[in-house]
């Protein structure tokens, strides 16, 4: 506690440019989450643009973090999601010594805070969170009603404390790359004939609460199958039966791809895609920072907070009374969140943004 004091002197505005340091930025967990911290590292190269920027985050975050220009580096947290390993927080943390200015820390765990204060990082930004004052030398109060989106939260921790958001607030952009992605689908087995492409997200890790129906999906791939598009079904490994289980209904269209890409193969994949149906998920943001065509689908979570950012992405969600729950599974038994969302209006809605 006695380094509380310590955060008066650094809670104005960021250290100036230095030839011989950097920011650790302690990235969040997740695939969207990731995509949306990149809205930090473009505001901090806007402002920075000689401060190199590296990112400590799990090891897959890699194959993202690629894509962003704007990161110099990724250093992989070898603990996974929830994993306490002070002993190895501490090694990690000292393995930083000297090498930072600022750490800014994305999630709001105590134990997110531990690698930047064993590294003794001078300035330490983050939001309380876990009650982390002395880890945290800039422990900044998080106010939800001013900062509503993820995105806003992110980019608030790069500004000073007292700091308005700014007027156009940078927004994730990937690097896509066309020639890899159609050698992608050659070695995939799925025809560049000429057809458009739609990709379907069906999965989320969250839960079932956070999933478009698959009859749905399944009645979008028989439809836009019948009009002669091509469709991706993209997901893990886990989700094979899923992915398998829509694929057929689009007959010799359909091509199911789960668990046969990496992560940054499935950012090849959507950024070829003329457009895509998904969930609040991971891959939906990837394919917002790609700029295609992407109708996202709500069910418990709340396109308020983590919507797809990007020129043609556009959320659908019915704004029912017991929604956004927040729930894995539905408390009221009925998924009407999701269910009362029919193909029709949502391939009205992609037609409508790919004109």
């Amino acid at each position: 506690m006695a380094e509380k004091s310590d955060s008066q002197e650094h809670n104005s505005q960021p250290l100036e440019n230095s030839d011989n340091s950097a920011i650790l930025v302690v990235g969040p967990s997740w695939v969207g989450d990731m995509v949306m911290a990149q809205t930090l590292f473009k505001l901090l190269k806007e402002r920075q643009p000689k401060t190199p920027i590296d990112v400590l985050a799990p090891a897959w975050s890699s194959q993202l973090l690629e894509r962003m220009p704007e990161v110099r580096k990724s250093i992989a947290n070898p603990l996974g999601h929830g994993q306490l390993g002070i002993f190895a927080r501490f090694k990690l943390g000292r393995s930083l010594v000297g090498r930072y200015k600022q750490a800014i820390v994305l999630p709001n765990s105590l134990k997110s805070a531990l690698i930047p204060f064993h590294a003794k990082i001078p300035l330490r930004t983050g939001f309380i969170g876990e009650m982390r004052w002395g880890f945290l030398n800039d422990a900044r109060p998080l106010d939800k009603k001013r900062l509503p989106k993820t995105t806003d939260r992110f980019i608030a921790l790069g500004l000073g404390r007292d700091e308005a958001m700014p007027e156009n607030p940078p927004t994730p952009s990937f690097t896509s790359l066309p020639k890899q992605a159609k050698k992608l689908l050659q070695r995939l087995e799925v025809p560049d004939n000429g057809q458009p492409y739609l990709v379907l997200c069906p999965g989320a890790e969250y839960g079932e609460a956070k999933q478009w129906p698959r009859h749905h999906y399944s009645t979008v791939a028989k439809i836009q199958a019948r009009e002669g598009w091509n469709i991706l079904i993209v997901g893990s490994a886990k989700e094979k039966e899923l992915c398998q289980n829509i694929a057929k209904h689009a007959g010799n269209n359909g091509y199911d791809l789960s668990g046969r890409t990496t992560l940054a193969e499935m950012v090849d994949i959507l950024s070829i895609a003329d457009g895509v149906i998904c969930n609040d998920s991971g891959p939906m943001h990837v394919a917002a920072a790609l700029g295609v065509p992407v109708i996202a689908i709500y069910g418990s979570s709340d396109p308020n907070h983590t919507p797809p950012v990007g020129p043609k992405a556009h959320a659908i969600s019915l704004n029912l009374q017991c929604a956004p729950c927040f729930k894995r599974e539905c408390p009221e038994k009925h998924l009407r969140c999701l269910e009362e969302i029919s193909p029709t209006v949502v391939l009205q809605k992609l037609a409508s943004i790919r004109q």
